[in-house]
């Protein structure tokens, strides 16, 4: 199974779910202790002591260090451990890891790579978050027991829609409608229009359309994990042309996935809108809407994980869908081999010689 890009800006949590407390984080297969400082910033630190590997979560805050709960061991928000019981001489090597942060929209994002990499600058950002003709709206974190990479694939992929989801996001008029795909700087968009249709579920109970609509599906898959699915309707009279969307009922559905294990990813998706902006009500009834979607995704996702687990007799087939997860499986893999090359390259241990 394909393992995980660590340089790369990857979501830890919403700013809500990280306070003063000391709490344990696994991203990537690694365990990670978060906390806010007195100063509100947010620290993530390597959660093992490096004496007898107990975590520091286990432990408890002092001020803005934490404190092994085994033998007191202490660590600044740098990692360097500022205090041995017993002792006044530190340890060279007693430190732990530090991640950078980002916090930004009210989203916590984290490294896990190469420190010197990381680039807040290259946080994801829409300038939707900050056009007050816009309101934003943060959902659940949804745990699917499901690799990474078909969460992501399933995002996109909007041939599905019409199948998982039939009465929410699509229907039976855009089975046959075909998905095209292309690169749009470091996005892979898979999309497609379905005109002169009915209004899907999601549109009756937020669009207020008295006849048919054309609606459009456009797929936006960030390498290594952020998705944006813009996804809209309009009345058919209008004929809106490609570039003139936000003339029609438009959302902004975003997916941040966070790998955890090989088989178990975190979900945290939101919406941004530009309608029912004056109802108080609108965001919990799309949220509402969003999980019955999102369940039925789940429940596709979780039995293919399960089916990928067992022997394979052949390797599944590609159609013309695949485009997408196609080229972002790609991607990835190039990344994966990049870093890992790079590993090699920096390695400061000797070659091996062999010698008669």
């Amino acid at each position: 199974m394909t393992g995980f890009v660590k340089n790369a800006w990857y979501v830890a949590g919403w700013s809500r779910e990280i306070d003063a407390e000391l709490r344990r984080v696994t991203l990537l297969n690694e365990h990670v202790v978060m906390f806010r400082k007195s100063d509100g910033s947010v620290v993530a630190l390597e959660d093992r002591c490096p004496h007898r590997l107990l975590p520091l979560s286990k432990g408890k805050r002092i001020g803005d260090t934490v404190q092994c709960g085994y033998h007191g061991l202490t660590f600044d928000c740098s990692g360097q451990c500022v205090r041995v019981p017993g002792q006044t001489n530190l340890p060279a090597s007693a430190y732990v890891q530090a991640y950078p942060i980002v916090e930004k929209h009210d989203i916590v994002w984290i490294w896990m790579g190469d420190p010197a990499k990381a680039d807040p600058e290259t946080v994801f950002d829409m300038p939707e978050f900050s056009d007050p003709n816009w309101a934003a709206h943060q959902g659940d974190a949804l745990h699917l027991k499901s690799n990474y990479l078909n969460v992501a694939e399933n995002l996109v992929d909007p041939a599905h829609v019409s199948f998982v989801h039939p009465t929410t996001l699509g229907s039976s008029a855009s089975e046959n409608v075909p998905v095209h795909v292309r690169t749009e700087g470091e996005a892979i968009v898979a999309w497609r229009w379905i005109r002169d249709a009915k209004p899907v579920g999601f549109f009756k109970a937020f669009g207020g359309f008295a006849g048919n609509v054309d609606r459009w599906h456009y797929y936006y898959l960030y390498t290594p994990c952020t998705a944006v699915i813009d996804f809209g309707s309009i009345d058919t009279e209008k004929h809106c042309a490609e570039e003139d969307r936000d003339q029609g009922v438009r959302i902004f559905a975003l997916h941040f996935m966070t790998p955890v294990t090989e088989t178990h990813t975190i979900d945290r998706w939101m919406h941004l809108r530009n309608t029912a902006q004056d109802d108080p009500e609108a965001a919990d009834r799309m949220d509402a809407m969003f999980r019955k979607a999102f369940a039925e995704d789940q429940e596709i996702l979780e039995a293919v994980q399960q089916e990928e687990l067992r022997p394979a007799k052949r390797r599944p087939i590609r159609i013309a869908i695949d485009k997408g997860p196609l080229v972002y499986r790609k991607r990835i893999n190039d990344l994966l081999e990049l870093e890992r090359t790079e590993d090699l390259a920096s390695d400061p241990s000797p070659a091996f010689v062999y010698h008669d």
